[in-house]
């Protein structure tokens, strides 16, 4: 009797359908859903005259090409949603200190993110995901008034 217990029970652990888990990166759809999202973000922050008004940033905006910086992008954001890119760039600190962005301007940029999320119809699960990425370089990003 225990013994056709124990079989019926491994037989329907067997049958269970376990839902696997999907990285963020196989979530957005791999490069081919990340990549669309970052050019539309790239585009929307290079005219954003919110963080053109800083004039570093401006200067920035225009030494480099939008091309270059969506494929570093890209290469980045799949990298850190767990993708098999490598992000081949500087890091987040090397690449902004020097613009002195401020604390509004960083609001501006997350506007911009969440206006391109909110556009993609990205859901709210990974914009989480994706938000937390992002906040979590922000010290790199963002000079304080303190270290001025």
């Amino acid at each position: 009797m225990q013994v056709q217990a124990m079989l019926e029970i491994q037989e329907k652990q067997e049958t269970l359908e376990i839902p696997e888990m999907h990285t963020l990166y196989e979530r957005l759809g791999g490069v081919y859903g990340i990549a669309p999202v970052v050019d539309d973000f790239i585009d929307r922050i290079m005219v954003d005259p919110r963080l053109n008004a800083n004039p570093l940033v401006d200067e920035a905006h225009h030494r480099v090409t939008a091309q270059g910086f969506k494929y570093l992008v890209t290469e980045m954001v799949c990298w850190a949603t767990g993708g098999p890119q490598q992000y081949s760039g500087r890091s987040m600190r090397d690449s902004h200190h020097h613009l002195m962005i401020s604390d509004p301007e960083w609001q501006a940029f997350i506007d911009d993110f969440q206006q391109t999320l909110d556009k993609f119809h990205v859901p709210e699960q990974e914009q989480g995901e994706l938000k937390a990425i992002v906040e979590s370089v922000k010290s790199d990003i963002v000079v304080s008034v303190n270290s001025l």
